[in-house]
């Protein structure tokens, strides 16, 4: 227990009355042996994992910084973060969208700088890095983008006080110590690389080192891990789809890791981590054929504005009117020709409503960013009952 004084007069009178709080004292994991159950699982996902970037090896550009929006997306899902694929699309453009979808934009920022970071070693300047990245334009958050907490902070229960929480973390002063342990288990080498990235996203979701953001910061530590291992080499893989599936059963997990059951997150992340690698192969297959589809529907004249913007949409998904001008080479009045061209021809969709500064999306790649979601979802929901 720990001494809880109220910082203000908000809350219900017992929140008032708090005066101690029973915290969690997660265990060091820096020396950690552990031995899975089972490596099988383990195994086979590190080699659907490398399947995927030898097969999608001519698409690794496009097809890399899709599958870091389906992540975004998927782990600002798990957090209640929601927007639609338009608005996204209009956030990733830099118009105006809704607050949803402009955090998905920061997570989609976050998840690239951590794993860019990571390849020969993980450190906490990432990590704060990314944390910035993500919470700096929120309003409510700004103040601590950056920084790990001073506080005591807690999951569920009362919004003024851990009162009925259903977890305390370690407090604010433990956090920096805690980190350090985290760090150097991160960068070990003599752990199965699936198994060391599932135990540091659920120590790290114990730490709870930051006032908010944890969940996808967490998320964004698993695939730096699965980087720095060599298990991804270019790519994320969009583990935060399996997750998001069934949310219950996740943190259900993260609940046994605390109880003292690591294998359960390690096994479960081992499948999560096959389906999507698996799932986002058929992306990548779809990504291939999608230019000849392009070209068949919109038909453009040899050498026109049309046809180079058809040959640059699977690198540039989402085309704003100062994109379509580069890209092509033209004036604004003809790569705005060129658009409502494409957009007739039902290759792109316009998703600002506005008549200037307008933004564009593939059509194809915005279904399928629902597309890959669903599929994951359904798929993990299929291994883990059998």
């Amino acid at each position: 227990m720990v001494p809880w004084v109220s910082r203000g007069r908000r809350g219900s009178r017992a929140d008032r009355m708090l005066t101690q709080v029973a915290v969690s004292l997660p265990p060091k994991i820096a020396e950690l042996e552990f031995i899975p159950s089972s490596t099988r699982e383990l195994d086979r996902a590190v080699r659907e994992a490398t399947a995927l970037e030898d097969d999608a090896a001519d698409l690794m550009a496009p097809l890399g910084r899709f599958l870091i929006r389906i992540e975004s997306v998927a782990s600002s899902k798990i957090e209640s973060v929601e927007a639609s694929p338009d608005e996204y699309a209009r956030a990733i453009g830099g118009v105006r969208s809704n607050a949803a979808a402009v955090s998905m934009v920061a997570a989609a920022k976050a998840v690239t700088r951590l794993v860019d970071a990571s390849a020969t070693v993980i450190e906490m300047p990432a990590i704060l890095d990314a944390h910035r990245l993500l919470m700096e334009d929120d309003p409510a958050e700004r103040d601590y983008a950056g920084r790990v907490r001073d506080m005591q902070n807690w999951i569920g229960g009362s919004d003024s006080s851990p009162r009925g929480a259903l977890y305390v973390p370690p407090p604010g002063e433990t956090v920096d110590g805690y980190m350090d342990d985290l760090l150097r288990f991160v960068n070990r080498d003599d752990i199965h690389p699936v198994a060391q990235a599932a135990i540091a996203h659920a120590q790290f979701e114990s730490i709870h080192p930051f006032t908010d953001g944890n969940g996808r910061i967490g998320r964004a530590l698993l695939n730096s891990v699965l980087r720095r291992t060599g298990v991804s080499k270019t790519v994320v893989i969009p583990i935060a789809s399996a997750l998001a599936a069934d949310q219950n059963h996740y943190f259900g997990l993260l609940g046994r890791y605390r109880e003292g059951d690591a294998d359960a997150i390690v096994q479960d992340l081992a499948l999560g981590a096959q389906v999507a690698s698996r799932e986002a192969a058929k992306t990548a297959t779809s990504f291939r054929d999608l230019p000849r589809e392009w070209h068949a529907e919109a038909r453009p004249r040899r050498g026109s504005a049309v046809e180079t913007l058809v040959d640059a949409l699977l690198e540039n998904p989402i085309i704003t009117a100062a994109d379509a001008e580069r890209i092509a080479g033209v004036e604004t009045a003809n790569a705005y020709r060129a658009m409502r061209r494409l957009e007739d021809t039902g290759v792109v969709r316009e998703v600002t409503g506005r008549k200037r500064d307008q933004v564009w999306a593939a059509v194809a790649v915005l279904d399928e960013l629902d597309d890959l979601n669903v599929r994951i979802a359904a798929a993990i929901r299929v291994e883990r009952e059998n």
